[in-house]
């Protein structure tokens, strides 16, 4: 039988909830966003032959897929493979493709029965709107939906754990068997004395350390200051979102939206900031969400070698973990900042990625004339999130996320003046990185700034965010 009768066969025998468990095992290597398109089993595997993941003379990854969702019969059948074979060759380290988190959420799925999944919706009526939330959404689909709202990633388990602590201990030991499991793994490789022998190797291990003398050591160098020796410094984008009318005309939740006055000089305030720090500005204005995902995508495979930074600036509306683009259509921030890790973009490893998102993440919507919110939503904000709050940055080393507010707040925009934020941000680095201060104490200026402003109408507040994982001190010296 060829390669592709054989990719037909199979495809034959898979339903649509079968397809639907596929695409959820398969997210670490096709993003949520490209998976929507996907509506038959074929189409899946033209996906992952595109990423490489599905070969004539390499089909490891299509077996592990259809041995996680329990096809066994077709496992044997077409892949001459049995259950038992599967699961030896899984205990080799270094076979298992699909991650052991991505598994484990599997497994809860396998496990909830109709009147838990009830439950699991109704626990998350306040985190997730009620028209996510309806009778067909499956628990795949709630945890993408908890994924691109930052309720549920790797790390950052807290919120499942307490919805299946009241559902059942059952579910709540597999994911504390999972956290065992991750610890020993974790220490296991603290201890290892043989080290990482190659490029690829290291920049695996940039997802897995905690340690940043560790990294220093391997990187081969020893001071506490990232290089920023180049000119340009690096890329500098600037996606600029204004025009909403596209999305008040096909989003029905987001009639009300408006166009964002005063965004134009927040991204003048931007592009001259950051060329004055020697930095290459490229705007793009009005984009969707699929174009600011191409765009990144596209930076994403440059060579930045010759280059020692890069930053993303996003202006636009949100809610809670994601940014809309104009036509309504939502993008994860996690997906956004999440194309540049060291494995996706090798050239950016060991360098600063800086991110700065000046939207809101709430869904209180601002009523006054003078003073407007980057938020679509009518509720009234219910308060600050936690500081401990999970970050919308990837689990590795060498990134700095600038959020203009806390998750479940607003930020707030004057159409005359601009965002507090973005001209707090850019007055401080304009200030400050000629007195040689490094990022992280401009923008604590910058919290402190914005945190005494106040919004008179309504009394309301807004508190900046900075989330980073930088190793190092991160200046933006003007020579």
């Amino acid at each position: 039988m060829n390669f592709n009768s054989l990719l037909h066969n199979i495809g034959e025998q898979l339903d649509s909830d079968k397809l639907a468990s596929l695409k959820f095992l398969s997210l670490d290597y096709i993003q949520q966003r490209k998976q929507e398109h996907i509506k038959d089993p074929l189409a899946f595997f033209t996906a992952l032959q595109e990423k490489r993941m599905l070969e004539e003379n390499n089909l490891s990854f299509l077996k592990e897929l259809l041995f996680r969702i329990q096809s066994l019969d077709l496992l044997t059948r077409y892949l001459g493979i049995s259950k038992e074979e599967m699961e030896r060759e899984l205990q080799i380290p270094g076979k298992a493709q699909i991650s052991a988190y991505r598994v484990m959420l599997f497994q809860i799925f396998e496990d909830v029965n109709k009147e838990e999944l009830k439950s699991f919706k109704f626990f998350l009526r306040k985190e997730i709107p009620k028209c996510k939330l309806d009778d067909d959404m499956s628990l795949l689909d709630i945890f993408i939906e908890m994924e691109k709202r930052m309720l549920l990633a790797d790390g950052n388990l807290e919120t499942l754990k307490k919805i299946c602590g009241l559902i059942s201990k059952s579910l709540l030991l597999k994911i504390n068997e999972y956290e065992d499991l991750s610890r020993e793994r974790r220490m296991s490789l603290e201890r290892s004395p043989d080290g990482f022998s190659n490029g690829e190797e290291l920049i695996g291990k940039l997802t897995m350390s905690d340690s940043p003398r560790e990294l220093e050591s391997e990187l081969g160098t020893s001071d506490k200051v990232y290089q920023m020796n180049s000119k340009p410094r690096g890329y500098c984008l600037i996606f600029n979102n204004y025009d909403f009318a596209v999305a008040r005309k096909n989003v029905s939740k987001l009639y009300k939206i408006k166009d964002r006055n005063g965004t134009d000089l927040d991204a003048e305030a931007l592009k001259n900031t950051f060329s004055e720090l020697h930095f290459e500005v490229i705007d793009f204005k009005n984009c969707t969400a699929k174009k600011i995902c191409e765009v990144l995508e596209s930076y994403q495979n440059k060579d930045h070698g010759s280059k020692d930074c890069f930053i993303c600036c996003i202006l636009s509306h949100g809610d809670k973990g994601i940014i809309y683009g104009t036509d309504g259509q939502e993008a994860p921030i996690y997906e956004l900042t999440s194309y540049f890790t060291g494995l996706k973009c090798p050239s950016l490893a060991g360098k600063p990625k800086v991110f700065f998102i000046q939207a809101c993440q709430g869904h209180n919507y601002q009523k006054g004339i003078a003073v407007e919110t980057d938020s679509e939503q009518q509720e009234a904000c219910s308060g600050m999130a936690s500081p401990s709050q999970k970050s919308y940055i990837p689990n590795e080393a060498d990134f700095l996320l600038g959020m203009a507010t806390v998750k479940n707040c607003v930020s707030y925009r004057s159409p005359m003046e601009g965002t507090w934020y973005i001209q707090s941000l850019c007055k401080r680095l304009r200030e400050r990185c000629p007195r040689g201060d490094d990022i992280l104490t401009i923008l604590t200026e910058v919290n402190y700034e914005v945190s005494n402003k106040d919004d008179t109408k309504n009394k309301g507040k807004q508190m900046p965010q900075p989330t980073f994982t930088l190793r190092k001190k991160l200046y933006f010296p003007l020579d």
